[in-house]
């Protein structure tokens, strides 16, 4: 089998699944996403070890589903915000195990541990504000603007990729990752309008202008978090984070644009008040 038919193949998947989590209902995206986020803070934790690096793989990933979790209930209105202190002690016992991991880099192991919360943890669990709105909505599950965010999010990546393929010669960060160019940005930014356009069209609670300046989000600070997330690679000199999605590397790869956007778009939303 081609790469080019595997790639399609388990992008479609992926793609698949990502959707029919969102329309099915609430239950099926605890299930995926929180299986992305776990997925996704592996994948980080095992680049690290690369570096000769020991994050607490398991109690990261562990608070990274709880915090998923506990936004989770407390969005749809099952659980009171006074319940999230008892997420302190938890998330502060990071420093009292690495007392006895007896490791030779004990600072880097605890940054690399809290960074991939940061990192990761935070940004996929503000989706569940996304979701559920507030309580003027009665908590009630709708998945129509977090859907929308990611097809624009897969409307730039489709067009940055045909643009850059195919008319792509000034690059942006040669430094960091050599393939990413001007025109491709152009293009991705052109194949979101289009999106956002047929996207207001269909979702009539929210207006053009909004919906063209998540896309714009999503498209201009994306750029960014695939670079950040080119950097962590580069550093380590590995090309894939991993290899769960045959063609295109690993979970985390395929979110690195969402992990640095997410927060920036939910901040825009919450601003003009839309959820």
């Amino acid at each position: 089998m081609s790469n080019f038919l595997l790639r399609t193949i388990s992008g479609t998947l992926f793609v698949i699944s990502i959707i029919g989590s969102l329309i099915i209902g609430k239950i099926t995206f605890l299930v995926v996403f929180g299986g992305i986020l776990a997925l996704s803070m592996f994948e980080f934790y095992q680049l690290s070890l690369k570096a000769r690096i020991k994050p607490q793989i398991f109690l990261g990933i562990l608070i990274g589903l709880m915090l998923f979790i506990g936004t989770y209930l407390y969005a749809s209105g099952v659980l009171e915000g006074l319940y999230f202190t008892g997420f302190i002690p938890i998330i502060m016992s990071i420093f009292i195990i690495e007392l006895y991991r007896n490791h030779r880099r004990p600072f880097h192991n605890i940054a690399y541990t809290y960074l991939g919360i940061l990192y990761i943890a935070i940004p996929i669990s503000l989706f569940n504000f996304i979701v559920f709105g507030s309580s003027s909505t009665n908590y009630m599950f709708s998945y129509e603007i977090l859907l929308s965010y990611f097809l624009l999010i897969w409307a730039n990546d489709t067009g940055a990729y045909l643009f850059g393929v195919s008319i792509g010669k000034h690059r942006i960060f040669p430094r960091i990752s050599p393939k990413k160019s001007w025109e491709g940005f152009f293009g991705g930014l052109i194949f979101t309008t289009i999106v956002a356009l047929a996207i207001s069209r269909y979702f009539h609670n929210i207006t053009f202008a909004h919906w063209l300046m998540i896309g714009l989000i999503s498209a201009i600070i994306g750029v960014f978090g695939d670079l950040v997330e080119s950097m962590f690679k580069r550093s380590l000199e590995v090309k894939d984070s991993g290899k769960f999605l045959p063609g295109h590397g690993g979970v985390l790869d395929r979110f690195d644009s969402v992990f640095i956007s997410a927060p920036i778009v939910y901040a825009y939303l919450k601003i003009m008040m839309l959820v």
